[in-house]
């Protein structure tokens, strides 16, 4: 009896002994809390986690846009004179032909058929009507390049499939003359003042912030108006990009009102001696009347003081083909646009939306985006654009 007792005694030591080498290192590790129920410390004091997370979003979105981006101070600081950095930046410059692949793939097929014809014949005509109206010139523009070409394949006597395509290059290059592309900087003593515009999700912030890069590099001084006040960290992208670029920054209250920030934007633009502003307004649905008649109000308030609106830039994602051209149409009758910044264009196989827009609308295209970094927004060379879509 007493042998049992002492082996019971035994197993029981040995089971509380083994019990506790698993619970030890769980107590070690500590208790998970949900999520949603975490806090982190920062200046000492315990932000939620909500807030935490926001925050890191943002810097990631604005990481992602600058992750290509070597601001030129940083180049000349590493024992570089700003006239080498200005040498790889003019090298780096991306060329049409290498970044318009989607776009010229699109027309190939179609060009490659028409090019091998021996003669014009309704069936070239309708070919060439098919492919124009996929690469998104639009049923309005392809029916008057058509006819124009018609017009040209009979003066000139075209015979041939290559020869068509020959005269069709020439035609689209010359829809794209003609048009005063530079952008305006006021001669006048107050700050230069450009608006940038355009429905939610196209890339404004982004694009005003690469336009800031650009402008610093070319010896502007830079103030950026943080005029989205409804967009969720819109400000604080804006604010990293002016950072990064060395611009000067104005932002007001979430919310707030984006005229206000304008005008205290140009205000604080003419106090210093700015040269630039570039104002970003709140991305809003072009069929809102009411979201429409606030734009031209921005549009009234960026003008008074000192500063001088000379440009008022739509920015259309090239992606969205003709519903890039009903956004223009609406925006230019609420602001009167003085042109276009194609972002998205080399991932775009809707590269005819320049015709487009240039034939329905009389706006140039100014400005377009070849890639994520901010070199890759270039200004648009109407040769090499077409030039690329046929190469």
């Amino acid at each position: 009896m007493t042998v049992i007792l002492i082996i019971v005694a035994v197993v029981i030591v040995l089971g509380l002994i083994v019990g506790l080498g698993f619970i030890a290192p769980r107590n070690r590790r500590g208790t998970l809390e949900p999520p949603s129920k975490r806090r982190t410390l920062v200046d000492d004091r315990v932000v939620p986690a909500e807030e935490v997370e926001r925050a890191a979003l943002v810097e990631a979105e604005v990481a992602a846009d600058l992750a290509t981006h070597v601001p030129v101070d940083d180049v000349v600081a590493e024992g570089e004179v700003a006239e080498e950095a200005d040498a790889e930046e003019t090298a780096e410059r991306p060329r049409f032909r290498d970044r318009l692949g989607k776009a010229r793939a699109a027309l190939s097929g179609a060009m490659g058929s028409i090019a091998g014809r021996s003669k014009i014949d309704a069936e070239t005509w309708d070919e060439l009507e098919e492919a124009l109206i996929l690469a998104d010139v639009g049923v309005g523009s392809t029916q008057e390049l058509l006819d124009h070409l018609r017009a040209r394949v009979k003066a000139d006597g075209l015979s041939n499939g290559e020869e068509l395509l020959g005269a069709l290059k020439n035609e689209m290059a010359d829809r794209l003359s003609g048009f005063d592309r530079e952008l305006k900087i006021s001669s006048d003593s107050g700050p230069t003042v450009w608006l940038f515009v355009g429905v939610n999700g196209v890339g404004k912030t982004t694009t005003i912030g690469k336009v800031g890069v650009r402008e610093v590099r070319e010896g502007r001084t830079v103030l950026m108006a943080a005029g989205d006040t409804f967009r969720a960290a819109a400000a604080e992208q804006l604010g990293m990009w002016a950072e990064r670029a060395g611009a000067e920054f104005v932002r007001g209250n979430e919310g707030g009102d984006p005229s206000a920030v304008i005008f205290d934007g140009v205000e604080a633009a003419s106090a210093r001696s700015i040269d630039l502003v570039l104002a970003d307004t709140a991305g809003r649905l072009h069929n809102n009347v009411n979201l429409m008649e606030e734009l031209s109000k921005v549009r009234r308030v960026a003008d008074k003081g000192d500063g001088t609106v000379t440009e008022v830039l739509l920015v259309i994602d090239a992606t969205t083909g003709q519903n890039g051209l009903v956004q223009a149409k609406q925006f230019t009758e609420a602001v009167e646009l003085t042109g276009v910044v194609l972002t998205k264009l080399d991932g775009s196989a809707k590269g005819g939306i320049v015709i487009a827009i240039h034939d329905q609308l009389g706006i140039p295209v100014k400005l377009v985006g070849l890639g994520e970094g901010a070199e890759d927004l270039v200004s648009f060379d109407a040769h090499e654009f077409v030039e690329a879509l046929f190469a």
